[in-house]
């Protein structure tokens, strides 16, 4: 198999930059509000049903991504993705919100949790050494996908119309990540890249063991597999809160105008993206535990000084310091349940723990307009996420002494 793994995760990047345009969504809400005389209501619910199909997909194909390999997994992503994107112009064109809900939604919903554990689990095998940089780099395709499509969508919308850009994007997805699936597939078993293999021959370099080798029914009953979860579904509440009220709360706490807000928010989603690849990569050398205890311990005292800084400078350094662990979180934990479960079945436990994603999507939201409409201010939200923190950091603590004693028991019967 004569495969280039950095082309292997070039294709990742090629699949998973097209799905993240649903991080662009909020560029159509406008548009189709004014065409279609829809409340924000009727078009957010298309954006919601979509994460939600997103976690539900990736749980339910896990097992078969890791059965039919990552080839075939990504070609059907590719085709649920497109016409998920196209029927949302054809939707558009029928002004039917049902239509939308199910093109964009389920459909666009599918092909977005298929197409997002593909090349991962495949990666993870490519890259024994770089575990977490290989991971980050594909997953930073889709935090950075909306700094690329958001223009995009502006741009087609103003030449061709809401329908228009649907088709040609959906075109467009389709073509990138069905060209990106064919390069994807799987090292044959115990693949060790050459300069690696030398290393580890002369013994300047250990191959890390994975702590156990488990399916996903064998991981899903143990402690390890809900501490993730939990730390999974507390970093993504409070990321995606912040991303939510990020322009109302500049303007409450600092009395910025929507303009300068609204810049601050755009370079956010550069910082998500950034934070990644480096986080994941920094994983590679701190450990995956370390690094987690170190995103919940800052992040909880950053959410808490949030409402009292008065300095935009200061501000702005707090929340993209934010977003990067934001973007981070998401990319190390492939990495992390490889470390920890093996890579057996590290596709299908992988969707899984994204159903803690699909989750979180609907309690952010939901948590801040609660707290909002009760306190009256954007600044209280915030410190309930801080005390969030402390507890998943509280869980990332306990991780490193279950996974301690999991070392020992291993010890012991070895």
């Amino acid at each position: 198999m004569n495969k280039n793994r950095w082309l292997m995760a070039l294709s990742a990047v090629g699949v998973h930059i097209c799905i993240g345009s649903v991080y662009a969504w909020s560029v159509y809400v406008k548009p189709i509000q004014t065409q279609m005389n829809w409340t924000l209501t009727d078009v957010t619910i298309a954006f919601s049903v979509a994460i939600f199909f997103l976690g539900l997909s990736a749980a339910l194909m896990g097992k078969f991504v890791e059965k039919n390999g990552p080839r075939v997994s990504a070609i059907i992503a590719a085709s649920l993705f497109g016409l998920g994107t196209m029927g949302s112009g054809l939707a558009i064109l029928m002004e039917s919100k049902m239509l939308l809900y199910f093109f964009y939604g389920v459909l666009g919903g599918c092909g977005l949790g298929i197409g997002y554990i593909s090349p991962v689990s495949t990666l993870v095998k490519w890259f024994p050494d770089k575990r977490g940089m290989a991971t980050g780099l594909a997953i930073m395709g889709f935090g950075f996908a909306s700094a690329v499509w958001g223009p995009t969508i502006k741009i087609l919308i103003e030449a061709v119309g809401i329908a228009g850009t649907f088709f040609i994007l959906g075109a467009l997805y389709f073509v990138v990540m069905f060209a990106s699936a064919l390069y994807l597939e799987k090292p044959e078993e115990g693949y060790l890249p050459e300069g690696f293999k030398k290393k580890v021959e002369t013994g300047k370099k250990k191959i890390k063991k994975d702590l156990a080798n488990l399916g996903l029914n064998e991981a899903v009953k143990t402690p390890r597999f809900y501490g993730l979860w939990i730390m999974l579904f507390i970093n993504v509440t409070c990321g995606i809160a912040i991303i939510g009220v990020a322009s109302p709360l500049l303007q409450e706490v600092l009395g910025v105008s929507a303009i300068v807000a609204a810049a601050a928010v755009g370079l956010m989603g550069i910082f998500n993206g950034a934070g990644r690849i480096v986080w994941a990569s920094l994983s590679d050398y701190l450990t995956r535990p370390v690094v987690y205890v170190i995103f919940f311990a800052t992040q909880a005292i950053a959410f808490y000084m949030l409402p009292s800084i008065t300095e935009i400078i200061v501000f702005q350094v707090v929340l993209y310091f934010i977003m990067t662990c934001y973007g981070g979180g998401f990319a190390s934990i492939p990495a992390y349940i490889g470390d920890i479960f093996g890579t057996k079945e590290l596709g299908a436990i992988h969707g899984y723990i994204l159903t803690a994603w699909a989750a979180a999507g609907l309690v952010g939201p939901l948590i801040i307009s609660m707290v909002k409409d009760s306190t009256g201010s954007y600044s209280e939200t915030l410190y309930v996420f801080s005390a969030f923190f402390v507890v998943a950091l509280v869980v990332s603590i306990l991780m490193i002494i279950n996974i301690k004693q999991v070392k020992k028991e291993n010890k012991k019967h070895a």
